[in-house]
């Protein structure tokens, strides 16, 4: 079939031969080359049409299929000047032709300016759109939305590096071509140039309704616009819900996760949340911060890490700490999991490991053979005393009887593991839980939330001892202090608290960190406190004088986790750089460095500090036993 291309023709359908349209006359080849065959779709903007290159299409002899492409028809619209559109035309054309020199755009092959109307004609590709993808594939998992965004947003990256704007990011313009490994990104029609003074003024409301950001609905669409789209576009892909049902109005926020038919990363979350956000100020500025924060680029250049290696006072650093240096292994590998491992907690005697992760189960394994040992499942139709959202904590009561588990569902589980079951379940007050910790001397649990609240509770009782209400922001670790009636807190707040428990005052408060702190440890002498933040440095505190005593650059990325060695001056940090390093405890030098392929998020030493266990966002716990080596670590 051909198709007329005169937007006022009543008949446009005519049989494939003709070069004159039956009903308008109209001709029916544009540019005496490309005819229309089917009419794709249309809109304010105009008309697409899936053509055929009949001049290309003459030259491929015995070709097995008509050579394709995409005739996109722009008709005029409002009050604009012909000569300014046809100048605003041409601008458009000349971007289009230098954003398709990139492979996952379409190629603009030919444009035409003709009297009723304007022509873009571009490459067509064949796949499917990942709406159509969703609908016959279901919703996405974690690693697809991974590998979708790690080979889009270095596209959105180009498209921006040419002051353009894509204005209509969204399911159905992204496609998955038949042939060939990566997404194409298409449908530039609503892209715009942003200029300094463009990006000033208010433009055109454009856009997909339930993809389009708030500043864009209101005509002042910038580059982070895009990226909120394509954050919208991840959480309609993962759940398979349209964004207009992944958004609470009542409570004017998102609330995609719920709706998750499988559990991700915190990582991946966290990426998409930022994505999110209402103020363009709290979102990423661009594409590279995105690909930072997911781990797929690194955030500093290789010409300065290779400088810093390569500097005498570097060399100098590396040959005094060659005798200290220690150099661990990973030994085992624990793969069990369905979801990122997010805590970890060894038992008392060093025989029992408990793992809890995003898949809203607890998992016990042997220490010494990384046996399975059992189970607690998440809740579900057959089990009614598990977790409902990802373990966030785990710890183990001081005798390793009981573990007591917290949850983002809210809740504290108490278990008992001799008979394998759970004992209750604390109330809960709405909030996620982040972290727990007992007394050393019995069966009074402090817990910290996502809201800020700390509780301490007697479990033996069952009763709230009290609440502790400072911190403005989620608690990330929590500490009694052994033979003393202290307790420590940190939170993403960036401030660290001391609490007398029995008065439940605050004693002093440590400040420093510039961004939010997530994780504390204690030394054996109780004198020094090591803190890790998301600012990517650790800090070494002296607890007796409330004073600072070192800062630590520790990682590339956040710093997420600390564990401190139960006998020797050291301890441990893991990052969302993928890595794990082990610090001296007095002098805050490097001893070394073990590497991931993920980010770390849990780590924990057996008590007699033989083996070092990690937990991450690759879903595998790794155990690490320190080897004799006279090689430096670096």
């Amino acid at each position: 079939m051909s198709y007329c291309l005169n937007p006022t023709c009543s008949q446009p359908e005519n049989p494939d031969n003709a070069n004159f349209c039956q009903a308008c006359g109209a001709m029916l080849r544009l540019g005496n080359r490309y005819r229309a065959v089917k009419l794709l779709g249309q809109g304010g903007f105009g008309r697409t049409f899936l053509a055929i290159d009949e001049v290309q299409d003459s030259t491929q002899d015995l070709s097995p299929s008509p050579s394709r492409c995409v005739i996109k028809q722009l008709l005029p619209r409002g009050s604009v000047a012909k000569a300014e559109r046809i100048d605003r035309f041409r601008q458009e054309a000349e971007r289009l032709a230098a954003l398709g020199e990139h492979a996952q755009i379409p190629k603009l092959l030919a444009h035409f300016e003709e009297t009723e109307a304007q022509y873009l004609v571009q490459e067509y590709i064949d796949g499917d759109n990942l709406d159509a993808v969703l609908q016959q594939e279901g919703p996405f998992n974690e690693m697809a939305i991974r590998d979708l965004l790690a080979d889009l947003l270095p596209v959105i990256r180009f498209v921006h590096s040419y002051q353009v704007i894509h204005r209509d990011i969204k399911p159905e313009n992204i496609i998955r071509p038949r042939q060939g490994h990566h997404f194409v990104l298409v449908d530039f029609g609503a892209s715009k140039y942003a200029t300094e003074a463009v990006l000033a003024r208010t433009g055109t409301v454009i856009g997909s309704a339930g993809y389009a950001a708030p500043e864009q609905a209101m005509g002042r669409a910038d580059f982070a616009s895009d990226l909120y789209s394509l954050g919208i576009t991840c959480i309609h892909l993962l759940t398979g819900l349209h964004p207009f049902d992944l958004y609470s109005v009542s409570e004017d926020r998102w609330v995609w996760q719920q709706y998750l038919p499988k559990p991700i990363s915190g990582r991946l979350r966290r990426v998409l949340d930022k994505l999110l956000e209402k103020a363009t100020s709290q979102r990423y500025r661009n594409a590279t911060e995105v690909l930072q924060d997911l781990g797929l680029e690194s955030n500093l250049p290789a010409a300065i890490e290779s400088i810093d290696r390569s500097s005498p006072s570097a060399r100098i650093r590396s040959r005094s700490r060659s005798a200290m240096t220690e150099t661990w292994q990973c030994v085992q590998t624990l793969a069990d999991h369905e979801g990122e491992v997010t805590a970890l907690a060894i038992s008392p005697g060093g025989r029992i490991l408990a793992s809890g992760s995003s898949d809203n189960a607890i998992r016990f394994w042997s220490l010494e053979t990384g046996e399975r040992l059992h189970l607690f499942a998440g809740r579900s139709l057959w089990s009614g005393d598990g977790h409902g959202e990802g373990i966030s904590t785990l710890a183990f009561s001081p005798d390793g009887e009981t573990l007591a588990s917290g949850s983002d569902d809210g809740t504290i589980k108490w278990w008992d593991l001799t008979t394998r079951k759970l004992i209750y379940t604390l109330p809960s007050h709405g909030w996620g839980i982040s972290a727990i910790s007992f007394h050393p001397k019995g069966y009074v649990l402090a817990c910290g939330s996502r809201d800020g609240l700390i509780q301490i509770w007697d479990l033996y009782h069952e009763r709230l001892i009290t609440n502790l209400t400072v911190h403005s922001d989620q608690i990330s670790a929590l500490i009694f202090v052994p033979k003393r009636r202290i307790l420590i807190s940190s939170s993403y707040d960036k401030k660290i608290c001391l609490w007398d428990v029995q008065t439940q005052e605050l004693i002093k408060t440590l400040t420093g960190h510039v961004d939010r702190i997530s994780s504390i440890a204690l030394s054996q002498n109780n004198r020094t406190l090591v803190s890790s933040s998301w600012d990517k440095t650790v800090k070494l505190w002296d607890l007796e004088f409330g004073e600072q005593r070192k800062v630590i650059a520790a990682h590339k990325r956040p710093v997420t986790c600390l564990a401190l060695h139960p006998t020797q001056p050291l301890f441990a940090s893991g990052s969302e750089d993928s890595t794990i390093k082990l610090w001296n405890l007095e002098s805050g030098d490097r001893l070394s460095t073990l590497k991931s392929f993920w980010g770390i998020n849990a780590l924990a030493f057996s008590p007699n500090g033989q083996v070092l266990v990690s937990g991450g966002a690759d879903e595998l716990i790794k155990l690490w036993r320190k080897r004799a080596s006279g090689n430096v670590v670096n």
